[in-house]
């Protein structure tokens, strides 16, 4: 049976839950899947995951997409855990409100009835009278590919939360992935209140800005903590108004256009295409069109003047406390043979050539051979070190990098070889191919194995 979207009536105006963008949310969370996979990543973001559950929900309440920003409303917060192992968990979701499904062990190999409950459950809600608008599942599964294609059916959002890597068709149901990265950075407190801080901190509108307050110096730069001191423009920006000079749209102030795009950017996993976000950024703020970009003329120079904190180039956007041109797709010019490049569209590992992934992982050796491993910091040392040696390999690369070994069992504190982690590494990858049920010849593994690896394992 096919059901309308609520709707609710108000002076003769109709309007849906999606139009109020106030989302009906329903919250499965595999709590086996996201631990044993956030302790692989950081154990401290595991425990963090699991004692603090209302920190990391609160965070989800609000989220921004190419309509504009919502707020969610969890109406179902349903956990599954395995309560001969996980039981000490139990009370932490209990009392973050939380309905908790105890799944035991019911075969000989360990495997919890977690799954096919969270599936029953997420159908009966597909199903209820309630309409939800969202459908949010946090697991890595890719078993939990045909719920999300039966929530797309039922034309709902699917938004997908993983701990580890998970399967391109799982993601790619999805309308939203957050990346285990970005879940780390939820999960833990310091962190996730930092990356808050720095996207609601949307400057004052410079066109409210009254005259005497321009006069005085007491209008906030537009470009907030990433404003330049000084230089060409910086009066403009503080005060809001020249002499003489027309007053500028709220974009440049912090209209809803800016803080679209600094939501997007900053929370993004990588960086985002210039074309979608100007699109994005048209619909938050439509003024922006009529004023020809506030005068700007395009996007890319309005983004220079609206949102500074950000970096552009080739067509995309990012940040840059976090990424460099050596991330964008296809950095230096990479044209890799017909094998590669399918195992790259198909697992999303970096777009590197041999001598480039023979740079990162003898880095990597080398780093933590150095130092005590520190995922954040190995990663920032790692990259320098690549970039000082003349390789453009960016810190999204490293990050996959050492993600995919600490996720294959690798233990970078021990300090492996160059070697060790090549093979790793070259084991990662080819166990993603599987899973993504590419057929390898002996020869395709052997010529995977040569490329990811680095040539370090033909000697």
């Amino acid at each position: 049976m096919v059901r309308d979207r609520p709707v609710h009536h108000d002076g003769g105006v109709t309007t849906t839950d999606a139009a109020s963008r106030r989302l009906r949310c329903a919250l499965f969370v595999d709590f086996d899947n996201v631990y044993i996979g956030l302790q692989r990543l950081d154990p401290t973001a595991a425990e963090a995951f699991a004692t603090h559950p209302g920190h990391w929900l609160s965070g989800l309440e609000s989220g921004t997409d190419d309509d504009g920003d919502f707020t969610r409303r969890f109406l179902v917060r349903a956990c599954y855990l395995n309560p001969s192992v996980f039981s000490q968990f139990r009370p932490n979701f209990t009392r973050a409100g939380f309905s908790v499904v105890d799944c035991p062990s019911l075969t000989q190999q360990g495997k919890s009835s977690a799954d096919i409950n969270l599936v029953l459950d997420a159908v009966d809600a597909l199903a209820a009278p309630t309409f939800y608008d969202e459908f949010v599942i946090v697991s890595a599964d890719a078993d939990f590919t045909p719920l999300a294609h039966r929530f797309r059916a039922a034309d709902r959002r699917v938004t997908i939360i993983t701990a580890s890597p998970a399967a391109s068709a799982y993601r790619a149901v999805a309308d939203t992935v957050i990346t285990a990265d970005a879940l780390t950075e939820l999960v833990l407190p310091t962190t996730a209140e930092r990356l808050a801080e720095a996207v609601a901190a949307v400057p004052v509108p410079v066109v409210e800005q009254t005259a005497t307050a321009s006069a005085t110096g007491t209008g906030r730069s537009a470009g907030g903590e990433g404003s330049t001191p000084g230089g060409a423009g910086t009066g403009r920006r503080r005060a809001g108004v020249e002499e003489g000079a027309p007053p500028r749209s709220r974009g440049i102030g912090g209209g809803p256009a800016r803080a679209l795009v600094l939501r997007q950017v900053r929370t993004a996993d990588r960086p985002l295409n210039g074309g979608s976000l100007a699109q994005a950024a048209q619909k938050a703020e439509p003024a922006l069109a009529s004023t020809n970009w506030d005068g700007a003329g395009s996007f890319f120079p309005w983004l220079a003047t609206a949102v500074p904190e950000v970096a552009a180039s080739a067509g995309f956007v990012w940040d840059p406390a976090r990424f460099s041109e050596a991330d964008l797709p296809g950095a230096g010019g990479v044209d890799l043979p017909p094998l590669q490049r399918q195992v790259v569209e198909v697992t999303e590992i970096p777009n590197l050539p041999t001598e480039r992934y023979r740079a990162l992982l003898t880095a990597l050796a080398d780093d933590v051979a150095a130092h005590p491993f520190d995922r954040p910091e190995t990663a920032r040392r790692v990259r320098d070190a690549c970039q000082a040696a003349g390789e453009a390999i960016g810190k999204a690369s490293v990050n996959t990098v050492i993600a995919g070994v600490l996720y294959a069992g690798l233990d970078l504190a021990a300090r492996p070889d160059a070697r060790t982690i090549a093979q790793t590494w070259a084991d990662n990858v080819l166990g993603l191919c599987r899973g993504a049920r590419m057929d390898l010849t002996a020869q395709d593994v052997a010529a995977i194995r040569t490329w990811v690896g680095g040539g370090l394992l033909d000697r």
